[in-house]
């Protein structure tokens, strides 16, 4: 590659542009809940249809709650997936994903020998946690920061020196025993 070919943006860039669209899609939703919950349903569904072969041995791990299992693994794929493309019903989710990685562990081999009960629990917690973000308008922005440059400027008054809280309006500056009752009863110990 010529190090004087002048460089367009379209040529290096599309690795960039999809990274920066991913992460801004992302941003608008509870990606992480969505991707632990669909990661936590994968061997709760997995497991009790596993065999594990050693030799001429094999090893079925086959349970009476493998179509239990199957189900509980498969909704919270679904719910994972609705995460991601469905924000608006991530109470829902959360709460479903929350109360299927319960119900997996006497159904599903422990949730997945725990491994998919954890990640449907810490996706169904972020799911209830998270909140949409508001948009900034750019406005607001510059006009905040417009406010908080004037108010940094502002002079500290005479009788309040070095930002000193003074006393509030409802009370009186020299408490007597006949103000203490009428400031709501603050008043000093004794």
């Amino acid at each position: 590659m010529n190090p004087q070919a002048p460089v367009r943006a379209a040529d290096d860039a599309w690795f960039t542009v999809v990274y920066y669209q991913f992460r801004a899609w992302r941003g608008r939703r509870p990606f992480w809940a969505g991707l632990f919950t669909l990661l936590g349903g994968v061997p709760i569904a997995y497991f009790p249809y596993a065999d594990l072969r050693l030799g001429n041995v094999t090893l079925a791990m086959a349970t009476t709650g493998g179509a239990g299992a199957l189900i509980i693994g498969v909704l919270l794929i679904t719910l994972g997936l609705a995460l991601w493309f469905q924000q608006t019903i991530r109470v829902f989710a959360g709460v479903a994903a929350i109360l299927l990685a319960l119900v997996s562990i006497p159904v599903s081999n422990l949730g997945g020998f725990f491994m998919g009960f954890l990640s449907s629990m810490i996706g169904g917690a972020l799911a209830l946690s998270w909140a949409p973000g508001e948009p900034v308008d750019e406005e607001a922005e510059a006009e905040a920061e417009a406010e908080a440059a004037a108010a940094a400027k502002t002079e500290v008054p005479a009788g309040n020196p070095y930002g000193v809280p003074a006393p509030r309006d409802t009370e009186t500056a020299h408490l007597t025993e006949t103000t203490a009752h009428a400031d709501g009863g603050r008043n000093s110990a004794g």
